[in-house]
């Protein structure tokens, strides 16, 4: 290591970016693994952002001609100087990454900005567009951008918060269905399940922190093309996680293919934090399966011997005496005490009239009780104790355990009468009002990707198709499991594609009231067909009637808007009736609301200098909840209040602001911009103490200084 230590001093002396470039690789190597999940992580993505600005500096790619349906030249070049030349911006560029760069003067026109994902981005937003029919409910959101910079973005407005993420990301098939570095991805591509799942790495780890870690699910869909190793990864970027797989059927016909077995399921991975867990519901009668008492509706008693780990008498003598039983079989005369280590249970007198049962395991061997004599003489009294078929001193005995006792406490099960052994005789549940966890075999109807997946988004946009897209119902029955009993939650889905991870949380919204957002993010890709016609017209990305066509425009957007308000793009009411466990026509539509964003990217000493606040002003409204209006404007005071929350720009109005902070009781943040930290902390002690303060923009740049280079 002293070796290679001095070479790097060396070769940093001679050429500081190279031995830069060298350590940062060595680091990479360090860090490889050598056993579990072993890929390439490759270079690191680069994604053009067609209509940014191209500013000095910057790295760019030169475009191909307009019309031009091969793919331009891919060499990176960086904006050395920019100038205007006869009324047009030219810039001058240098190669990157070559021996012997080339330069070249190019007007910004024909250049797209790139970024690197080891680059620092200093993100922000644009408002296009809105529908507003939730009152004061919070917003759901759709974000036009790259997932990773928009994953990015999130760590300063939602980090270690998000209750639920639910991911449909490209299955790999090798159809061309995802880009590595702005290229389709083929089938032939050696390097193909490599690259996806250093795509999906980088992805995961960002996701992980903005994860609740104290109670969270990550729920990502898959095929089986690239599921196991999908639950390897999951394995290593959650390992605190408790990780489950269930099969779905989405295609109850199957599609056939040539030398396989019809597909007709695909897997959910259910990623679980801290306390988190699959919630029982009452679930149709499709889900329940007619095995075991407790789906039958009825209480639960289990056998009081102990199964499982430790189910022996060897170890645990207090665990181990005898039932006295009645000759007649019909009642429990007594409990007896344990008998000892080493003591014959053979020598036990049974009082008069009495036999003794012990817990003898169906080998023959000596078993155990599960509770101790004193607990089971009060669950007795209780009523909560049953003989079993009388087999002598075998005969079972069941108990109701604690959570069973707790349901007839809270009600959920009335005693409706007693046995001859003074056992209780419950109530049963109708069906609506059983509550199940189910198996991991999903076989449910409405989980058909076609009928309610593909044929349902016809509904709303009957001139639009989208490839694949999910049942509405399953991922509505997805998330219920986890959100049902968070009436706030915050979901996020960061391969959004149609949107139905919005449309289903405004179902679930519907049912009991809820007031749960989604976070919806989503690229405005254009498919690779679609992308070769464009390019004949003489168009680019970035172009409006190129990006007109693109997923979050033409989809997404448009399917979130029209399941609120209930008419179709065209202005016609949707056709059809919801299904399943909600029944209304689509016409009538949602009472929520929702707002519509595209990143932007912005320039560091802009944001210090307060150039960049309407572009930052979208953030800080997420950051406080998504609810309410946006302060984009600070007017002549230099501050305003919202619904939730506060901006002070101007300390010398500092007075008046914390006054009416503190008069408006929703508000729980407000932010200060100040590069004075005594200043900060003057305006902090006045202010009420439920309001978290937030400095900017030291708070933000910090966020994402420490972010970039990774």
């Amino acid at each position: 290591m002293s070796r290679l230590t001095e070479l790097l001093r060396q070769a940093r002396k001679a050429d500081k970016q190279l031995g830069d470039d060298l350590e940062k690789e060595f680091a990479a190597l360090l860090k490889r693994r050598t056993f579990g999940l072993v890929f390439e992580q490759h270079q690191p993505e680069v994604v053009e952002l067609p209509g940014r600005t191209v500013r000095r500096g910057d790295k760019v790619r030169v475009l191909p001609p307009r019309g031009e349906v091969k793919p331009g030249d891919q060499r990176l070049w960086r904006v050395e100087q920019i100038e205007r030349v006869d009324g047009s911006r030219v810039a001058h560029l240098l190669e990157l990454d070559a021996e012997e760069p080339e330069t070249q003067s190019v007007i910004t026109d024909d250049l797209v900005v790139v970024a690197e994902f080891n680059d620092r981005i200093y993100p922000g937003l644009v408002e296009t567009g809105r529908v507003e029919r939730g009152g004061d409910k919070p917003f759901h959101t759709v974000i036009n951008a790259e997932n990773y910079h928009a994953l990015e973005m999130l760590t300063y407005t939602h980090g270690h918060s998000i209750d639920a993420i639910y991911i449909d990301p490209p299955y790999n098939t090798g159809a061309r269905d995802w880009k590595y570095n702005n290229n389709y991805v083929e089938g032939d591509d050696d390097y193909r399940h490599s690259k996806w799942l250093a795509f999906m790495e980088r992805r995961l780890e960002v996701a992980r922190e903005l994860l609740n870690p104290e109670d969270s699910v990550l729920i990502v869909t898959i095929d089986e093309k690239e599921y196991a190793r999908l639950a390897l990864l999951l394995e290593q970027t959650f390992p605190a996680a408790r990780i489950q797989m269930v099969s779905t059927l989405i295609n109850p016909a199957a599609v056939a293919r040539a030398g396989y077995f019809g597909r007709s399921d695909e897997y959910y991975f259910f990623v679980m934090q801290g306390t988190a867990g699959a919630r029982p519901l009452p679930l149709p009668g499709e889900w329940v399966t007619t095995a075991g008492r407790t789906h039958k509706g009825e209480i639960r008693w289990d056998l009081l011997r102990k199964s499982g780990s430790s189910p022996t008498r060897a170890g645990h003598p207090e665990t181990f005496y005898p039932f006295f039983i009645n000759l007649d079989g019909k009642s429990i005369h007594s409990v007896g005490e344990p008998i000892g280590v080493g003591a014959d249970r053979h020598a036990t007198v049974a009082p008069e009239g009495t036999f003794a049962v012990w817990p003898i395991r169906q080998n023959g061997t000596e078993g155990r009780w599960r509770l101790k004599p004193a607990t089971v003489r009060k669950v007795l009294e209780a009523g909560c104790i049953r003989i079993g078929t009388v087999k002598g001193e075998t005969t079972p005995i069941y108990y109701l355990a604690e959570g069973e006792r707790a349901k007839i406490e809270a009600g959920v099960y009335t005693v409706i009468g007693r046995r001859s052994d003074g056992s209780v005789e419950t109530s049963t549940l109708a069906l609506a009002e059983r509550n199940t966890v189910p198996g991991t075999q999903w076989r449910i109807g409405s989980h058909d990707a076609t009928q309610y997946g593909t044929r349902l988004l016809l509904n709303f946009m009957p001139d639009r198709k989208f490839p694949f897209p999910k049942s509405l119902y399953a991922v509505e029955d997805a998330l219920r499991f986890f959100v049902k009993d968070k009436p706030y939650a915050v979901v996020l889905d960061f391969f959004s594609g149609s949107g139905t991870t919005a449309h289903a949380l405004m179902r679930l919204n519907k049912q009991d009231g809820g007031r749960r957002q989604c976070i919806s993010v989503t690229n405005n890709e254009v498919s690779a067909d679609e992308q070769r016609a464009l390019r004949r017209q003489g168009l680019r990305p970035g172009d409006e009637d190129w990006e007109s066509q693109g997923i979050c425009d033409y989809i997404t957007k448009p399917r979130v808007t029209a399941a609120i308000t209930g008419k179709t793009p065209e202005g016609e009411p949707i056709k059809g009736d919801y299904k399943f466990t909600d029944e209304f026509p689509m016409s009538e539509g949602f009472e929520e609301n929702a707002a519509f964003f595209t990143l932007t990217y912005e320039a560091p000493l802009s944001v210090r200098h307060n150039r960049a606040f309407e572009r930052i002003a979208p953030m800080l409204w997420m950051r406080a909840g998504s609810q309410g209006r946006i302060i984009t404007d600070l007017g002549e005071d230099g501050w305003d209040v919202a619904e939730t929350y506060a901006v002070l720009g101007n300390l010398d109005q500092a007075g008046d602001f914390v006054a009416r902070v503190a008069e408006e009781e929703s508000v729980r943040t407000a932010f200060i911009v100040t590069d004075d930290d005594s200043a900060f902390q003057m305006v902090c002690r006045d202010l009420p103490s439920a309001v978290l303060p937030v400095r900017l923009y030291e708070s933000y740049l910090q966020n994402f200084m420490l972010r970039g280079g990774r």
